[in-house]
This record gives structure tokens, sequence and C-alpha cells, in this order.
């Protein structure tokens, strides 16, 4: 909106005090516009050019146009593997029964013989489970003084659930985000073993405890590597954070978003290239090892466009830019293109680089003001657009740890986020557990287990990453 402006002439006729209440009164409506523009475009503001996730959008946002369709029949095509169930080997199974042909197919005489290949073809059944039940009868003897002497308990053995049991509770609580009673009523249903919601808090907590050594290790090892980083909140004054790498995935529960905490996850290993979005949390990265998020960027850059003023046009070059370099990327990731001729194909003068640089600096002095405050912060941190580009086992987004991060935020709109320390700790060790398992191909539930024994019988706990050597002091 255009506000008016009065020339020297047109005031000539009216009084002082006429032309100071104008001024006023133009003033105010400068600031009226000003503030509509911001509200409409906060109006506006959806998945395609914002961070607000796909669930808010409305029903004024239009979905993607459907695919046009193939002509092809639903399901899978001519040509394409086969997906089916991976035998196990024979010597694994419970029983092996031959088959053999009773007569030939065409002249119905008898065969016999063993054929040194045959065909298999396995069964798999879930087995009645019934729960292995331990009784110890602890005697109670009274000697000459009349004292009565108590016989105590194995070592190693606390409380009513062995650690496979322990295990289970934790799995389906930390990896299947079930409530505490749907997580009892499946175990009774599943296994026949009566628990309580009140059982399953307690199972909790002491996992939580007992795999913080895990957890510590992930984290420490997790700070060696190029990483992805993301936050979100947890309710209750609580955020999460997580930092995904190529080694473990590390959660953290926190009372704090910020710079603070941020330091906290992250270490001080500045050698390493750290992805994130935008967020000014992230401005301590700007001068070290940091890359920008593109998919994030992509969104900035259709808010650009969606404005419809003169940084759109702006917008849309550097959106078109955008798709230009996730193409190329594309192939880099299928081998049809080498990382190093990606890398040339981004530097090289008068390529893809210097047309960025142009599109930057036509939005720094267009006059939309949000469009030269984007187009500014990228041109001073341009060299975090391409750090991914240049270093091994970096990526041009920050997806990785919005996926892993995804499993808090269901958990969040379920159960509106932990209620208390514990509580918070359980939720940060067993989600870096479950996920770094889910990383290196292991089973969730035997890694527990195996941790539930360790600590019932002093033992040391199993490792999912390397430990980091700690310094001797002089």
């Amino acid at each position: 909106m255009d506000v008016p402006k009065l020339t020297p002439e047109m005031l000539a006729g009216f009084p002082p005090s006429a032309v100071e209440l104008i001024q006023q009164l133009l003033a105010v409506i400068q600031l009226q516009a000003a503030k509509i523009a911001e509200l409409e475009e906060k109006l506006s503001q959806n998945s395609h050019n914002s961070s607000k996730p796909p669930s808010s959008d409305g029903l004024a946002v239009k979905p993607s146009p459907p695919k046009s369709a193939t002509g092809k029949k639903p399901g899978g095509q001519p040509g394409h593997s086969k997906q089916s169930r991976t035998l196990i080997p024979t010597v694994e199974c419970h029983r092996m029964i031959p088959c053999f042909p009773a007569v030939r197919r065409n002249c119905s005489k008898p065969l016999a013989g063993n054929d040194p290949n045959p065909l298999r073809f396995q069964v798999t059944e879930l087995p009645p489970v019934k729960p292995e039940v331990t009784e110890y009868q602890r005697h109670r003897l009274v000697c000459a003084c009349g004292f009565s002497n108590c016989g105590p308990l194995p070592t190693g053995v606390t409380g009513q659930d062995g650690p496979r049991l322990r295990a289970w509770v934790v799995l389906l609580t930390g990896r299947y985000r079930m409530s505490k009673e749907n997580a009892a009523n499946l175990t009774g249903d599943v296994f026949g073993v009566s628990l309580s919601a009140g059982q399953v808090c307690s199972v909790e907590a002491g996992a939580g405890r007992m795999l913080q050594p895990v957890a510590d290790e992930i984290l420490a090892a997790a700070r060696r590597s190029a990483s992805n980083i993301d936050e979100t909140s947890m309710g209750r004054g609580r955020w999460l954070w997580v930092m995904v790498t190529a080694v473990g995935t590390a959660f953290q529960i926190v009372t704090g978003r910020n710079r603070e905490e941020l330091l906290n996850l992250i270490g001080d290993n500045d050698v390493r290239v750290l992805t994130s979005d935008r967020h000014s949390l992230y401005s301590r990265l700007w001068s070290g090892q940091h890359q920008l998020c593109w998919a994030h960027l992509r969104r900035d850059f259709q808010a650009m466009i969606d404005r419809n003023n003169d940084g759109s046009e702006v917008g849309r070059e550097l959106l078109m830019l955008s798709d230009e370099l996730f193409g190329l990327w594309k192939r880099v990731r299928d081998g049809t293109l080498t990382k190093k001729a990606f890398a040339s194909k981004m530097t090289r003068p008068g390529v893809f680089r210097t047309r960025l640089d142009a599109a930057l600096k036509q939005g720094l002095a267009g006059g939309c003001a949000k469009t030269r405050g984007t187009c500014g912060q990228l041109i001073e941190r341009e060299a975090s657009l391409f750090r991914f580009a240049f270093n091994d086992g970096v990526e041009p987004t920050n997806n990785a740890a919005e996926r892993a991060i995804r499993h808090g935020v269901i958990w969040r709109k379920q159960s509106h986020g932990p209620k208390s320390e514990s509580g918070a700790a359980y939720l940060a060790n067993i989600w870096s557990v479950v996920e770094t398992c889910r990383q290196q191909g292991r089973r969730v539930w035997d890694f527990l287990a195996e941790c539930f024994n360790a600590a019932q019988t002093g033992q040391p706990l199993p490792r999912l990453v390397t430990p980091v050597p700690q310094l001797q002091a002089a």
C-alpha cells in the first residue's frame, strides 16, 4: 500500500495546525499499512513457505497437483524386483519336512531318490507364549537364641521383572510410543503377565538411569562427526534437541532453547561441519564450519514469491537455482556425477555460484525489506551454503535431524511432554539408543535386554559406539 505524499504547494492553503494533523495521520496510516502487510503475510504462511508443519495447512492451501494417471494397474509392475521374506538357514528351523512327488506327472510311475537342491518354502508361526517364572522360597529359620533368620535372595535378583520383560516394556513406551496403560495391557494380552501403569513407570525410571552411560557415549561420539541439529518444544518448559551423525543419534531434553544448551549439545569440536536451519540460535556457527539447510531456504524463496511484490522475481530465480542444485546432487547420490565434478559446477566462474550471487545482490537492492534481509544474511554466510560440496558426509539439507525429531514431536502431541526430570532423562536416553540401534541395524529389544542383564549381574553395559578416550590427569 502506497501512502500518498503531500507537496508544499498542496499544504500552502491549510493552517499550520491542520498541516500538522494531516502529517500525523499520514504517519499513522503508514504504520498501519506496514502492520497489515505483516499480518497478511503471517496469514498466508504454510508448510511451503515457512517452517510450519503440513498438518497445520488449512483448506485454503492448495495441495500438490495429483499425478497424471499412467494407465497401469495398481501394485507391482512387470520386471520389478520381488519382495519376499528372507529364508533362514535350514538348521535354524524348528522342523524340516521333506515333500516328495508320489508319481511321475505324465506316466504315473513311482519315483524315488532325493533332490540335492530342493525348492525351499518356509512357514513362520508364532508359538504360544508362556512366561518363565522362577520362584525363590526364602526360608525363615529360628535359632536357639530365639532370633528369626530369613534366607537372602541370590545376588542380582531385584524386583519381579526379568531383563527381557523390562526391555519389552521399555521398547513399547520408548520405541512405539505406547501409553503406560496400553503397554501394561499389551503385555498381559501377549504374555499373560500382569502389570500396572505404576510398574511401567518404575521400569522406565530404572531404564533411564541404566542407559545414561550408553547415551553419554553416543553423545561423545556424535560430537566428533559431521552433524545435523534441530530442536523443538516438548511442553512444560522443556525443549528436545537432537544431533544426528553417521555413527549415532543423540537426544537431549533440557529446560532451555538458548546458546548455552546448544553449546552443551555440540561440544567444542570446531573442525566438523554442523548443518541446521537459519534460526538465530545457530549464529555462533556462521563463522565456523556451518552448513545451512537448503530445504529451509526453499521455503524462504517461496515466501519471497508469495509476497507478490518486487522481490517475487528474485524468489523465483532463487527457487529455480535450488531446483538445479538438488537435481545435480541427486546425480551425486545415484553415482552418475562425481562429487568433485559437482563442486566444480558449484564454483566455476559464470556458472551456479555466480548466478546465485547475482540473484542475492538483486534481492538486496530491491524494495522489499524482508527479501533484502534474507538476501543480506545469505550473502554474509555464502560459504555456509556450500560446505556440503567440499566435505565428506555432509548433506545439503537438515532432513536427517527433522526425521529423527519427528518421533519426539508425535510423542509430545500424545502425552503433552514429560512430567518429571526422570521422565525427561528416560525419553532422551531411550530415544538415543533406539535411533542409534536403527542406524546400525541392531535389534533394539535384544540390546535393551543385554543392558538390563548386565546391570542386574554387575557386568559392564554393552556399547553402541566406541567410547572417547579419557585424558589422564598429570
